[in-house]
C-alpha cells in the first residue's frame, strides 16, 4: 500500500526507495487517487507533506481492510488443509486451568487455530459440547452420555471436604453427620448450563448455602471461614500446606473419573491433535 509506505518512511522519496519506484511514479498515484476519491490526501503547504485528516482516516481504515485481507487468506489456507480456524476446550471449574495451557504454544506451533478455553460448573459442560459451544469438553464422568458423544477415560482427581480451621464444623465428633453439616453454611458454584435445571452436589434441602460463580470464589469463600464444601485437591494444596484450609475428617476423600468428550460428527486436525495432547499431558502430570 503505497500510504502505508509513506508513512512508515517518512517521505516520498524513501518510499519509492522502499517500493523501486521512482518517486514521479509515486507522486502522480497520489495525486490521481486524490482525483478520484475528490479528497485531499496530503497537505503540500508546508516543507514536507503531511496527511490531512481525510488522508490519516484513509490510511488506518486502509490497514484495517489490508489485515482482513491477509486474515482472510490465512484463515483460508488453513480451512483447505484441514484445521479449524477456532477451537473451543470446555473444562469442569474442578479442574485448574494451569492443565490446559500446555496446549496454546504446541497448537500455534501447528497451526494459526484460536484457541478458547471456557470453565463450565456441573452440567454446564455437556451442556455446551450438546449445543456446539464446545468442541472438546475435559470433566468428571456423566452418568449417561448420547451415542453421538465420544468419551474416553483421562484419569483421576481427588476432591475433599475442607473447612477454615477455626470452624466450628471441626469441634464435632461426626463432622460430616447430615444432621450436623445441616448447621453450617455450604459453598457451591453456580451450575452453568443455561436451558436446564441447575445441579447442586453435596448441598443439603435445608442447608443454608452461599452460591459463587467460580472455583476460585469458592476457595475464596472456603478459607474466610464463612462456610464448607468439597473442593479439587489442585485448588486446596496450597491452601491446606500453608494452614489455611484443613480437610474434614469422617469421610475419605472423593476420587472422580475425569474424562475427554467429543461429538464424533466433527473432527478436525486441531481437534485431533488436541486430543492426543490432553491425553498425553494428563497422564504426564498426574
Amino acid at each position: 500500500m503505497v500510504l502505508d509506505a509513506i508513512d512508515r518512511r517518512g517521505s516520498f522519496a524513501a518510499a519509492s526507495e522502499e517500493l523501486g519506484r521512482a518517486p514521479s511514479s509515486l507522486s502522480y498515484q497520489v495525486q490521481k487517487l486524490e482525483q478520484d476519491l475528490d479528497l485531499v490526501i496530503f497537505d503540500r503547504s508546508g516543507h514536507r507533506a503531511a496527511f490531512t485528516k481525510a488522508g490519516k482516516l484513509l490510511l488506518e481504515r486502509g490497514r484495517q481492510i489490508l489485515s482482513a485481507a491477509d486474515e482472510m487468506v490465512a484463515d483460508a489456507s488453513a480451512l483447505a488443509h484441514g484445521w479449524e480456524l477456532d477451537l473451543t476446550i470446555a473444562y469442569d471449574g474442578l479442574i485448574p486451568l494451569l492443565d490446559m495451557l500446555p496446549l496454546v504454544d504446541g497448537l500455534y506451533e501447528k497451526s494459526k487455530t484460536r484457541l478458547r478455553f471456557q470453565e463450565e460448573i456441573l452440567a454446564g459442560c455437556w451442556e455446551a459440547l450438546a449445543q456446539d459451544r464446545a468442541d472438546l469438553v475435559v470433566a468428571p464422568a456423566p452418568v449417561v452420555a448420547p451415542p453421538e458423544v465420544k468419551i474416553e477415560p483421562l484419569g483421576k482427581l481427588t476432591a475433599l471436604w475442607v473447612a477454615h480451621p477455626e470452624h466450628p464444623i471441626l469441634r464435632h465428633d461426626n463432622p460430616l453427620d447430615p444432621k450436623v453439616r445441616q448447621q453450617y453454611r455450604g459453598i457451591a458454584v453456580a451450575d452453568t448450563a443455561r436451558n436446564t435445571p441447575p445441579i447442586t452436589y453435596n448441598i443439603l434441602d435445608d442447608q443454608p448455602l452461599l452460591t459463587v460463580s467460580s472455583m476460585n470464589d469458592k476457595l475464596v469463600a472456603l478459607k474466610a471461614g464463612i462456610g464448607i464444601g468439597t473442593i479439587s485437591l489442585p485448588f486446596a494444596q496450597q491452601a491446606l500446606d500453608k494452614g489455611e484450609l484443613v480437610a474434614i475428617k469422617g469421610e475419605p476423600a472423593h476420587e472422580l473419573d475425569i474424562v475427554l468428550a467429543w461429538n464424533r460428527n466433527t473432527m478436525g486436525k486441531a481437534k485431533t491433535w488436541c486430543i492426543q495432547q490432553l491425553k498425553k499431558q494428563w497422564n504426564h502430570t498426574r
